[in-house]
């Protein structure tokens, strides 16, 4: 520092500097960062020591003092690393990609909110930690914790990048602002280590490879610096005072503001061109971008592998060479075994293998059947089940297959019967028509056993003889016998499984030719000599472990030191123990292997590894393998270890090996290596990074072509035609060493094992077949093969290739080993909405909070947004352990994404951005102006379609004995009956128990009246036309009070009553319809007077205000001197208040003409007189249901079998058990009473049959409705009432708004009701596009009943009001005798609806009085005839105005998103969706544990987006019952708007989607 103070510096030098301290000091930047500033700043005032570049930054020469070191070990142990994902070149980039986002503005993204149980801090003492495992391999890896790490800076840089750049922050969510925490102390001192325990090893000299002519250089990158500000701070609360004007209250509405301005950010780069799905439905589809890189390098030849040199003493077979060894030096050892604590266990020798094989082939062809009828026969195939530490029995028994001429399948041992990808192994020996397995004693004892002790089938698998090949349970071959050893032929020799990218096992056949030449060409490459001795930590029933420890091992009488995964479970430095005491000059690991010997190799003192020729590393073909090799050999070349050991191989199931580095006395020729730009490689080119370093992958090469092979690379899509030499495509070989099919599958085997690559001009380039490999890579200069990828991990995200195992390295980037397990990540890709979606599901540790999770969540989308440029759909946390697991302990892929599909993965973090990477959707819609009004009338056609208008028949000209006519008003009517028929009961109200509560006759009702008419009179001292609330339960004295409010001349208003159980949600609506309604007085029972004056209803309204209240339980004596007698039957008989579904109150004015004609038309409709009996379950406050009710028995006399619905909570079966006993030909029911019904009853029908329940007789059951008609609920209850003999054509529903209370009902006779199938994407554009059942897309809808006569229908475009042609989408329009006459409001702003009432058509009939329903629909003329001999009209309701949502330009209707939804899990009962600010907010109920409520999230997205196209903003998990629901059985989407918004659900869980 003392430089600063003898050189003068320029002030604003100074001043710089100071703020860089400061930076530094707050730990907004890092020591490296700092220094490079500063010496840029004063870079030119310093007096240069010679030779020295100015720049170059001074912590190169910061020695390492012993301080920062010691300190550097106390923090590292807090979790271990896999070096086979790590990469320090990787992490700063992360980091650097992390700072980059943070330059761009903060990004507030919501935190999701939970419930209190949800978040359960699991106590530390209780949990035990996972096996971490490594996502990609699929093999488990050691759980590092606590161990003191080397001095070597290589292991972990991470942790102290990201603590250094991310360690400053806290971040508050409820809070409104974040706070920093962390002393600028404590930053300044990590920012120090973090300059310091920057060694040489990033800086690395370059290791060039040259290149040819198209040529890539190569080098490693130099560590880029990291200079970044703090995080984001999530839940900035600074960012949220308003949005769109909406105000913004608590805390719900705070985090949706934050969404919405996350949303304003700008997306990608819109995309040109469209596709067309369908039809005119136009989802993006992605262009390829002109500017992204293309391949120009030559086309590329194929590489041949040196010349397979047949060696004169090789033998002419495996068995044939087991045959010499176990003959010629029977002493020879040829495996030892371990046990847990490392010491030999067991040491199988060449004579006994020989001789305990021989036992094995001679017991399984000869002892398992009968001797006419043996089990076995040469070329059947047999189960090999063994475990992972029992090597010598594993051996003995596939070679005694070998012997036999049997084919062994080796599979994993099966530990439950229910274990993740058992099913599928099991389908595999199934397919291979296995029938016998063999396994040891120890293993057979293991195997879950069923009470008898027999073991049971495991799922999906086949019936099995389980055969021990233990010595001592096998009878000894008699002297004779001798195994027939045949020279190498076409035969199957053994069949090794392989999981599929989907789960599937296949099984690749290996012929006996391929397995010897495959020894051969090992033997050759990797120059193994007879006796040498190798150790294995591989498992040797498959892959590198059993070519090199089980087969090429024998054919050159090796002896193989073999180490259990348990083992190295314990001590995971027991492989190289094994090294140096055995001199071993070969040895076989993964590069988990040397991760673990790194961790933990500071323990030993005495390691030498100078024996070792060769380090074969069976993954290396994981372009992650990398750094593990690299620190390896940094830690261990001290060691006696040579560089050129190192040999990474690259295999693959169906070509075996693919190519292995050889093991080279030339140590100055460097290995090969490729740092490659990730965004040239997502295109598929290869290019050296050049631009920022930021997105690389460094790559080493897996050596050269086998000996004796031909490989090429052909494009992994399409034909297989060459790649050219700067391209990236799958590896193919031309071998006799390679699989020869998939068993049993001869389309797939063709596509894979009989592949003819051609080059550009389409001629093949051999006459022998390849096999594609499953591997994605490219050969570089001198024949090196480099694999970047595999093509089961490859996920295609629009037109770009992503690797799996990529993404997975950067998650583990970002804060390794803080939050998740290292390994235990699983990266999967899911198909919605005509692209891979990526999603990322990692497992979570116990100790980490919410706040934290959601952090590293948002930062890891972050950096694989930076670094791969592709938008993670979804990243999910599950608590630790519950990934399902593969035999040995790595994740099993495609069972977690199974999982996740079908919702049964339980994470306890979600995080879903399909506002991001959904970029295909399509183009919001512009509106296209109408055509003009003179180029489409031409009589009755418009554009050329007949005018969508029908009408019901017509009242004036049906002549019918109706004597009711002769009255215009109903209380004549009345009268009239009570002189004609007095006895004639009009009423009959049932009780629960389906008996008669009571019944009136028309003189009871008549004389019942004019007391009430008496009483309004005298105490109420009511006028004329003055209006009366009733308040009265369903039943008989309100159908009195109303018309005793005729009788006296006011004007009655039904109000249903409070519900004592809950007045303080009841009663204020009760209040507000008596003040709108300007009530003078109420009428109602002596009970609900009582409750009105009660405590709890002076809580929860002013009860001082409320008008008089009249108790009709004490009636007066006497009767009323006069009765009134209207003059003008156009005058108010009484007002219709209803709340809608949008929470709006709205009464409507019904005149006496009105009311009458409105009787009158229903009595012709359904043919009532009074000798019919009708039964009613519906509520009788408005709309149909009150005319139902109280008016239409008077007017037409029949019989009203009332039913209250209330009475079916308590007895389900009491609507349709009345039904039945009265033989009612006429039902009249709600929607809640029908689904009552059905959920109560269908577990019921057969008792009720034996009650006698016979519902034969029902002509119609009709269902008052003011929505389109639920036709799934309607079908399932007719399917459900079949068998007691309801006719699927009598059920119907009817349709009623406030314009008009009953529009549509399916009278007595006419066509049953039709149902037609509509495209739900051309009803979004208002259009209506017939489609046949069943097709993609299509939505039922069913008629809403017949038109009533005298009303006429027209159908009108909603903003122009011009009409519309048939089959066209548009406002239902209605004119008829009984149209309410207008809107009753207390604010006189009835101007504002008045055209609702009054409207007329901007063309054509203008002349027409028409009233406007606010529904939409359209008609249909059918091939049906109606009663008159007509073509029938059908309408179709398809829903409400003020429901639709307008989203993106499109139109929706909430019933059609929450039908999907319900349909994605079993768990979710109801759905409500409704929108804020544009965003669609999808609320569902969950009938499940609380565990479940995240398994929802992605479901209902994916749904969402698959089926309509629309991006689900927020996900809300409640309980069930929260979602309100009215009278009518309907929604109330804005009341529980209104209660997300004030934050009063209680919700489970709130996911807010990115």
């Amino acid at each position: 520092m003392a430089d600063r103070d003898t050189l003068p510096l320029p002030l604003e030098v100074r001043t710089r500097l100071a703020e860089l301290e400061l930076e530094l000091s707050e730990g907004d930047i890092t020591q490296k960062g700092y220094e490079k500033k500063r010496s840029k700043l004063i870079g030119a005032f310093l007096p240069q020591a010679p030779g020295m570049d100015p720049s170059v930054p001074h912590e190169r020469r910061t020695p390492v003092t012993p301080g920062s070191s010691s300190r550097y070990h106390r923090r590292r142990s807090s979790g271990s690393r896999d070096e086979r994902y790590r990469s320090d070149v990787h992490t700063e980039a992360v980091q650097a990609a992390l700072a980059k986002q943070k330059e761009r503005g903060k990004m507030a993204v919501p935190m999701p909110s939970k419930r209190r149980s949800l978040v359960v801090q699991s106590s530390m003492d209780a949990y035990t930690p996972p096996d971490t495992s490594s996502g990609s391999e699929g093999e488990g890896s050691m759980q590092g914790e606590g161990t003191p790490t080397s001095s070597q800076s290589s292991i972990n840089m991470e942790n102290w990048i990201s603590r250094a750049i991310h360690g400053s922050t806290t971040s508050s969510t409820t809070s409104s602002s974040s706070t920093q925490s962390g002393g600028s102390g404590a930053a300044s001192r990590l920012a120090d280590v973090m300059g310091q325990t920057h060694l040489e090893n990033h800086s690395a000299p370059p290791d060039v490879t040259s290149y040819t002519t198209d040529s890539i250089q190569v080098e490693r990158p130099q560590g880029s610096t990291t200079t970044s500000r703090s995080t984001p701070k999530y839940g900035n609360a600074e960012l949220m005072e308003t949005g769109d004007g909406v105000p913004v209250g608590g805390r719900v509405s705070a985090k949706i503001q934050q969404l919405v301005n996350t949303l304003k950010r700008p997306k990608r780069p819109p995309l040109r061109e469209f596709f067309v799905d369908d039809f005119e439905e136009l989802l993006e589809v992605q262009q390829p971008d002109p500017n992204q890189p293309k391949a120009e390098g030559a086309q590329m030849l194929a590489m041949r592998g040196e010349q397979l040199g047949v060696v004169t003493n090789w033998p002419l077979s495996l068995e044939a060479a087991l045959q010499r060894w176990g003959t010629i030096s029977p002493k020879a050892p040829c495996l030892t075994t371990m046990d847990t604590n490392g010491k030999p266990l067991y040491i199988l020798t060449y004579g006994k293998l020989w001789t305990r094989s021989m036992k094995v082939a001679y017991n399984i062809l000869h002892k398992l059947g009968s001797k006419q009828e043996p089990m076995l026969r040469p070329g059947d195939r047999v189960a090999l089940v063994f475990p992972n530490n029992d090597p010598a029995a594993f051996m003995v028994a596939f070679y005694g297959c070998l012997l036999a001429e049997v084919v062994p399948v080796p599979i994993e041992v099966p530990l439950t019967r229910k274990d993740a990808g058992s099913q599928q192994i099991g389908f595999l020996l199934g397919s291979c028509g296995v029938t016998v397995a063999l396994t040891s004693d120890a293993c057979h004892k293991g195997l879950p056993k069923s009470p008898t002790g027999e073991i049971p089938q495991f799922k999906g698998w086949p019936k099995l003889l389980w055969f021990v090949t233990e010595s001592k349970h096998l009878s000894k071959p008699p002297r004779d016998w001798f195994p027939h050893i045949k020279d190498a032929n076409n035969e199957t020799a053994y069949i090794e499984y392989k999981t599929c990218k989907d789960g599937s096992v296949l099984g690749v056949t290996v012929m006996r030719i391929a397995l010897l030449t495959h020894c051969q060409a090992l033997t050759q490459s990797c120059g193994y000599t007879e006796a040498e001795t190798i150790v294995n930590v591989l498992d040797f029933k498959k892959d590198v472990g059993l070519w090199h420890g089980i087969l090429t091992s024998v054919m050159n009488m090796m002896h193989v030191i073999s180490i259990p995964y348990s083992l190295m479970k314990v001590n995971p430095l027991s492989w190289i123990q094994k090294v140096c005491q055995y001199k071993a000059k070969v040895a076989c690991v993964k590069s988990r292997d040397m991760h673990w010997a790194l961790v933990a190799h500071r323990d030993q003192r005495d390691i030498n590894l100078s024996s070792l020729r060769m380090l074969v590393v069976a993954d290396g073909a994981n372009p992650w393998s990398v750094s593990s090799c690299d620190a390896f050999l940094n830690v261990f070349q001290s060691k006696g270890l040579k560089p050129e050991v190192i040999c990474p191989c690259a295999s693959s199931p169906e070509a075996l090996t693919v190519a292995i580095r050889r093991p080279t006395d030339d140590s100055n020729q460097p290995p090969g290596r490729g740092v490659l730009s990730m965004q040239g490689l997502s295109h598929g080119v290869i290019r050296v990074d050049s631009e920022e370093k930021l997105s690389v992958l460094t790559l080493q090469d897996v050596g050269t072509v086998m000996p004796g092979a031909l490989m090429c690379v052909v494009r992994p899509d399409g034909v297989p035609q060459l790649c050219k030499t700067d391209e990236i495509g799958e590896l193919c070989v031309g071998s006799i060493a390679t699989g020869t099919s998939y068993y049993g599958l001869s389309g797939m085997t063709k596509n894979t094992f009989e592949v003819f690559p051609m080059n550009s001009v389409g001629a093949l380039i051999s006459e022998y077949p390849f096999t594609r490999t499953g591997l994605l890579g490219f050969v570089g200069p001198g024949g090196l093969c480099f694999i970047a990828g595999k093509m089961d991990g490859l996920m295609v995200v629009g037109g770009r290739r992503h690797n799996a195992d990529d993404i997975v390295a950067t998650a583990l980037a970002v804060e390794p080993m803080k939050f998740v397990y290292r390994g235990r990540i699983a990266v999967f890709s899911i198909s919605v909405l005509h692209d891979e979606r990526i999603v990322v599901v990692a497992e979570q540790r116990p100790d980490s909070t919410e706040e934290d999770s959601f952090q590293w969540m948002s930062r890891v989308l972050q950096a694989i947004d930076g670094i791969h440029q592709v938008g993670v759909y979804c990243l999910a946390l599950v608590p630790s352990n519950t990934l399902p697991k593969t035999p040995l302990g790595g994740i099993h892929l495609s069972e977690s994404k199974q999982l996740f599909l079908e919702g049964s993965l339980h994470p306890c973090n979600v995080l879903m951005c399909p506002h991001t990477c959904v970029t295909n959707l399509p183009k919001p819609r512009q509106k296209q102006p109408e055509i003009g009004p003179a180029s489409v009338m031409v009589g009755n056609l418009v554009s050329g379609k007949r005018i969508a208008q029908a009408s019901g028949r017509d009242l004036g000209q049906m002549e019918d004995n109706d004597q009711a006519r002769k009255f215009l008003f109903l209380s004549e009517v009345l009268q009239w009956r009570a002189q004609t028929t007095p006895e004639h009961v009009l009423y009959t109200l049932l009780n629960c128990r389906g008996t008669i509560a009571s019944s009136l006759t028309c003189v009871q009702l008549h004389k019942r009246a004019e007391k009430i008419a008496t009483m309004l009179a005298e105490r109420g001292h009511l006028q004329d036309g003055d209006h009366v609330a009733l308040v009265y339960p369903p039943g008989i004295d309100l159908i009195a009070a109303f018309y005793g409010c005729l009788y006296a001349g006011c004007v009655p208003i039904t109000v249903r009553p409070p519900h004592p159980q809950n007045i303080a949600t009841t009663l204020p609506t009760v209040k507000m319809i008596v003040e709108v309604s300007r009530s003078a007085c109420m009428m109602t029972t002596a009970v609900i007077c009582k409750l009105l004056r009660s405590k709890e209803a002076s809580a929860a309204v002013d009860v001082r205000s409320w008008p008089p209240v009249l108790d009709t339980d004490d009636l007066p004596k006497k009767k009323p001197p006069l009765l009134y007698k209207p003059s003008n039957p156009d005058t108010l008989a009484y007002l219709d208040f209803s709340v809608s579904t949008t929470g709006m109150l709205a009464g409507v004015k019904m005149s006496h003409t009105a009311t009458s004609a409105f009787c009158r038309s229903i009595k012709l409709q359904c043919e009532l007189y009074p000798s019919r009996e009708v039964a009613i379950c519906l509520d009788p406050y408005c709309g149909l249901g009150f005319v139902l009710w109280c008016l239409c028995s008077v007017y037409s006399g029949h019989q009203s079998i009332l039913i209250p619905p209330s009475e079916l909570e308590v007895n389900p079966a009491l609507w349709l058990l009345a039904v039945s006993q009265y033989k009612v030909r006429d039902t009249f029911c709600s929607y809640s009473v029908m689904e009552l019904c059905t959920k109560g009853l269908g577990l019921q029908t057969e008792s009720l049959k034996s009650r006698g329940l016979d519902l034969s007789r029902v002509r119609t059951c009709v269902v008052v409705a003011e929505e389109r008609p639920r036709i799934a609920l309607t079908q399932s209850f007719s399917k459900l009432f079949k068998d007691l003999g309801l006719h699927p054509r009598a059920v119907s529903t009817s349709f009623g708004c406030r314009v008009n209370l009953a529009v549509c009902l399916q009278g007595t006779s006419g066509p049953d009701p039709t149902t037609v199938y509509v495209d739900m994407r051309a009803l979004r554009h208002d259009r209506v596009r017939l489609v046949e059942r069943g097709s993609p897309h299509s939505l039922p809808l069913m008629e809403s009943g017949k038109i009533l006569p005298g009303v006429r229908i027209i159908i009108a475009n909603p903003e122009t009001k011009g009409p519309l042609g048939d089959s066209h989408l548009g406002e239902i329009w209605v004119c008829s005798g009984h149209n309410a006459s207008g809107y009753f409001t207390v604010y006189g702003d009835e101007a504002l609806q008045s055209d609702h009432f009054t409207s007329r058509l901007s063309f054509g009939d203008t002349q027409t009085i028409w009233a406007r329903t606010g529904y939409l629909g359209f008609l249909r003329r059918t091939e049906l005839t109606d009663a008159s001999g007509e073509r029938h009209d059908a309408l179709y309701v398809v829903g409400a105005l003020d429901e639709a949502m307008e989203l993106r330009g499109m139109r929706y209707h909430p019933i059609d998103i929450e039908t999907s939804v319900i349909r994605t899990h079993k768990s979710i009962t109801e759905c409500a969706v409704f929108t804020w600010t544009n965003l669609l907010v999808v609320v569902v109920e969950l009938d499940g544990s609380e565990q479940e409520a995240l398994d929802l999230v992605p479901l209902v997205t994916n749904v969402v987006l698959e089926e309509h196209y629309l991006i689900v903003g927020v996900v809300v998990v409640v309980d069930i019952g929260v979602i309100p629901i009215n009278s009518r059985g309907e929604k109330q989407r804005m009341h529980l708007r209104d209660g997300f918004l004030a934050d009063q659900l209680d919700p489970i869980y709130v996911a807010y989607n990115m």
